[in-house]
């Protein structure tokens, strides 16, 4: 029987790291906001941590089912083993479905991960590339990719000019381009997500028109992408997602509730928020310094430190007065930027947090520490104008006098005034993006709208 309400079924796979989850499964969620039936299919190690109103969860193989990435120690030895696990147990998935109502139209999958799009096609059906880094940085290794570009570049080849991006300084690069021996399985599968894209049905991008409209028309001939950021859960921008105040996946437990309280004692824009991510391990010199900045700034500060890491915190800091500043595992990152008495963010500048906070609104300091976050702490600094970044020393660490400069500047300086402005000015953007005709949603929207074509042709 024809189901003349089926819009189509989308299986979305993400590389299963907390900042690819995120962005994919809210993906998801607009899909299903607007009546398309959607299933997340992660590991088998992280698909326990995902629970998302309205959104299917599915498990698959990575061949490490008991640690994912930990238990095989080794980047290559890893992805390999995705490749095979994954493409047989995502092809089972979609087996599974195909004599139900709502057989998989589409495999929306991180550009990370190209294999997904072999199992679409040897299924017959079509297949998406989504992409989790900003329109200028795929601008780059797009381009080493086609041979545009040529590896080592160096500070004599400096600064380098491409079409819709600024000047970008030898620091202002991608770790994987400045140092590309160091990190070789990093830099062969960032340019391996532009290996399928002659084949693919669409290209998604985690990034708005207004943003990077020039950056985006720059490399158009090369990624042409459905620009369909910020993925940010809705209650922080058009609230058209009823209840959507977090992602729905955490692989760490937060400790969003001890904050909150914590924060309700503090003036209006007085904190400062400190968190470098998921994945970036700071050493114990750069916790030093970090800490004794924060303590000479007397501002009050929030830092999250995860579990592995806080043994590297130096005791005098934890034996600071709580009142004026915490330490805490991990928290709801949302909740808290949005908060009214958080006024700074400092940051590694990964991609979705540079998007979490330019949506909502906070000036930021960029202390980036490898891939794309150098590149990202540029524009953060020079080209939206809503913060700094940290400068380092020869020995590449952030010294306490250098974060105590950039927090008074940001907090209070003569610059803070503008930086304000540029944030709320860029956290307006980005809401009309999302919002109902928004170029965002417009996007989305066209996607749904071939995607209920396809639908329909299939029952």
């Amino acid at each position: 029987m024809e189901n003349k309400e089926f819009k189509g079924h989308v299986i979305v796979v993400p590389y299963p790291s907390q900042g690819h989850i995120n962005p994919l499964l809210q993906f998801a969620k607009r899909l299903a906001s607007k009546g398309v039936k959607a299933t997340l299919a992660t590991t088998r190690y992280t698909v326990g941590s995902i629970c998302a109103p309205h959104i299917c969860v599915e498990a698959i193989s990575d061949g490490f089912d008991e640690g994912g990435y930990s238990q095989a120690g080794n980047v290559e030895f890893y992805l390999k083993s995705f490749r095979e696990q994954g493409s047989r147990t995502l092809t089972q998935l979609i087996r599974k479905f195909k004599h139900t109502g709502t057989p998989v139209t589409c495999v929306v999958y991180d550009s990370f991960l190209p294999w997904a799009l072999d199992v679409a096609k040897q299924q017959g059906i079509h297949g998406g590339s989504f992409f989790t880094n900003s329109a200028a940085v795929c601008s780059i290794f797009s381009r080493i990719h086609h041979g545009r570009l040529a590896l080592p570049l160096t500070p004599e080849t400096t600064p380098l000019m491409l079409p819709g991006l600024p000047p970008l300084n030898f620091r202002d690069l991608p770790t994987f381009l400045r140092f590309p021996d160091s990190y070789p399985a990093y830099l062969a599968m960032k340019l391996s997500q532009f290996t399928t894209l002659n084949q693919v049905d669409w290209v998604f991008a985690n990034t708005f028109e207004d943003l990077e409209r020039e950056e985006a028309k720059g490399v158009s001939e090369l990624w042409r992408a459905k620009m369909i950021g910020p993925m940010v859960p809705s209650a922080y921008l058009d609230e058209r997602i009823k209840g959507d105040r977090g992602y729905g996946s955490s692989l760490w437990k937060p400790l969003s509730e001890e904050c909150m309280e914590w924060l309700e004692t503090k003036p209006s824009k007085s904190v400062v928020y400190i968190s470098f991510g998921s994945m970036v391990s700071l050493t114990e010199e750069e916790m030093e310094e970090i800490a004794g900045g924060l303590k000479e700034s007397e501002l009050h500060y929030l830092w999250i430190v995860r579990s592995s890491e806080q043994k590297k915190l130096p005791k005098w800091f934890l034996d600071l007065d709580k009142e004026k500043g915490m330490v805490v595992t991990w928290c709801n990152q949302l909740e808290m930027l949005s908060h009214p008495a958080v006024g700074c963010f400092v940051t590694h500048c990964g991609w979705n947090s540079t998007l979490e906070g330019l949506s909502l609104g906070v000036p930021m300091i960029g202390v980036p520490k490898w891939a794309d976050q150098l590149t990202d702490a540029k524009f953060v600094e020079d080209i939206w104008g809503i913060g700094v970044r940290a400068k380092e020393d020869e020995e590449g660490v952030v010294r306490r006098e250098e974060l105590v400069k950039c927090l008074d500047e940001v907090m209070q300086g003569e610059r803070s005034r503008e930086m304000k402005r540029n944030a709320n000015k860029w956290k307006e953007i980005a809401k009309k993006a999302i919002s109902e005709r928004g170029s965002s949603d417009e996007c989305i929207n066209e996607f749904v709208q071939q995607l209920t074509a396809i639908a329909q042709q299939i029952n």
